[in-house]
């Protein structure tokens, strides 16, 4: 089982450390490719207009300027890197050191400036949204999708792959549509079912922990994902084709 995980939009930047080492990242063939997108992104934060290039306020103006010196900042764990609220809800602090192994061995995250991480991998805090164009580079989502199947192809084969991000990160790579279950959250009440939207993070959060504390064997299918799902919520399973995921619909009460 592989849990695909978006990152979060705040990060916890490190307060020392080393920088981050390039070749102790996972999936380094896509080093040339993070590397042209760290190059514009340093360039593009470096610019007068930078806030609005990037999309972002003049709250954020300490992290757009940490990404003219990525290079040099210190770096983390991915899992101390990234928070918010799906972070919040998978608790990995809270987890057993058995847990823990589990949760970096199962979990990849999508990320606009690295194309996928493992959760153990160490990076620097950085603001970058996959939703950016860059110059020498464009949409990102349509710079890293050839690259990350070509990269994720052999990590994902054989593996019940559950897709925890949101649609801004799922441009970035579709993987196998038969072995892929996203996972999408619905508020429920008087019979009339919504999506909800900021609820579902915490919800996803959730529902990869407990995918990781769980006692048993990790799910291995869609059916068996919909069994470990409904151990704590109501939950339904639509499946999908040979060319579109299956989707895990969590229902929430009002």
């Amino acid at each position: 089982m592989l849990i695909l995980l978006p990152p979060s939009e705040g990060k916890t930047p490190a307060v020392k450390g080393p920088a981050v080492e390039w070749e102790s990242l996972s999936f380094p063939e896509l080093n040339p490719y993070r590397a042209k997108v760290l190059e514009s992104l340093g360039t593009v934060s470096a610019h007068e207009d930078a806030l609005a290039l990037l999309g972002v306020g003049a709250s954020l103006k300490d992290d757009v300027e940490r990404n003219t010196r990525l290079h040099a900042e210190p770096a983390a764990p991915a899992h101390q890197v990234y928070s918010g609220v799906l972070y919040d809800a998978l608790g990995f602090n809270s987890m057993t050191p058995a847990q823990r192994r589990k949760a970096t061995e199962s979990i990849l995250v999508v990320s606009a400036l690295w194309g996928a991480i493992g959760f153990g991998d160490h990076v620097p805090a950085y603001r970058l949204s996959m939703g950016t164009a860059l110059p020498d580079v464009g949409r990102l989502a349509s710079f890293w999708k050839p690259n990350l199947n070509a990269a994720l192809a052999e990590r994902a084969e054989g593996e019940l792959l559950v897709d925890c991000r949101s649609s801004t990160y799922a441009a970035a790579w579709a993987p196998p549509a038969p072995q892929t279950v996203t996972v999408n959250v619905f508020n429920e009440a008087n019979g009339k079912r919504t999506v909800v939207s900021h609820f579902a993070k915490h919800t996803r959060g959730e529902f990869a922990r407990h995918l990781l504390t769980r006692r048993g064997k990790a799910p291995a299918t869609p059916d068996q994902l919909l069994k470990a799902a409904t151990e704590v919520w109501m939950a339904e399973l639509v499946s999908g084709t040979a060319r579109k995921p299956h989707a895990l619909n969590i229902i929430l009460g009002s």
